[in-house]
């Protein structure tokens, strides 16, 4: 992987003509995404992201952090212990420069350093899980990196609503909805298709309490949802 997200980040932290992200999906044509968007502030965040750094407390890990900014308002704000993990070594090299104590490059599956009370998985947090048949990898881990009582915290988006036509709904009929090819490009370059889900929340609650986890939602704002899956 070439890493374009981290490249967009680092351009656009050292100020080095940074230029907007390009996303497309197999699902969806090509949209924008403003590299400014990955250094938002608390202020201009979705409520589901505010609501999920409210509902932050105790030894919290940042799944998927990008350039910080969660993390950075949970340790400067909320006065908490983060640790921010990302596969992007460029984008934990800019948490380090804006001031995230704890940044680790790391494949989650990988990593094993202490529990936590709180797990953030946030901007379509059930994309790391790929697909639904590894799904069950990843809530086995998560389950292991939470306290007992610890809670995760995780958004995600039906997009059932991508396939109604006049005549009803046409789904796949040879994999879930939601497993969808995402792409970016930067610059000009293009990075490999990787695999990312978009999880309806009936699914991840069977899922996930089959593991033992408590599940709840928590808001809902369209199509999309904050889930706390409590430790029990």
């Amino acid at each position: 992987m070439k890493d374009l997200m981290g490249k967009a980040i680092w351009d656009y932290f050292h100020q080095n003509s940074p230029e907007d992200i390009i996303t497309e999906s197999s699902v969806s044509e090509q949209d924008v995404l403003p590299v400014s968007y990955l250094f938002r502030n608390f202020a201009e965040m979705p409520p589901i992201e505010q609501k999920a750094l409210e509902l932050s407390k105790g030894k919290v890990l940042d799944v998927g952090a990008a350039a910080g900014s969660h993390s950075l308002y949970l340790q400067n704000q909320k006065q908490l212990d983060v640790t921010a993990i990302d596969i992007s070594e460029k984008s934990i090299e800019i948490c380090k420069l804006r001031g995230v104590k704890n940044s680790v490059c790391q494949n989650l599956l990988d990593f094993n350093d202490g529990t936590f009370d709180t797990i953030l998985l946030l901007m379509n947090g059930t994309g790391i899980f790929e697909t639904i048949d590894r799904m069950d990898d990843y809530l086995k881990k998560l389950y292991q990196l939470l306290n007992p009582g610890g809670q995760l915290l995780i958004d995600g988006t039906d997009i059932l609503y991508m396939f109604e036509n006049p005549e009803g709904i046409e789904l796949p009929a040879d994999h879930y909805y939601g497993e969808v090819e995402y792409y970016v490009s930067y610059k000009g370059e293009e990075d490999k298709p990787f695999k990312m889900l978009y999880l309806d929340y009936d699914n991840l609650k069977t899922a996930a309490e089959e593991f033992g986890f408590k599940v709840e939602k928590v808001i809902e704002d369209e199509e999309s949802y904050l889930a706390r899956l409590t430790k029990i």
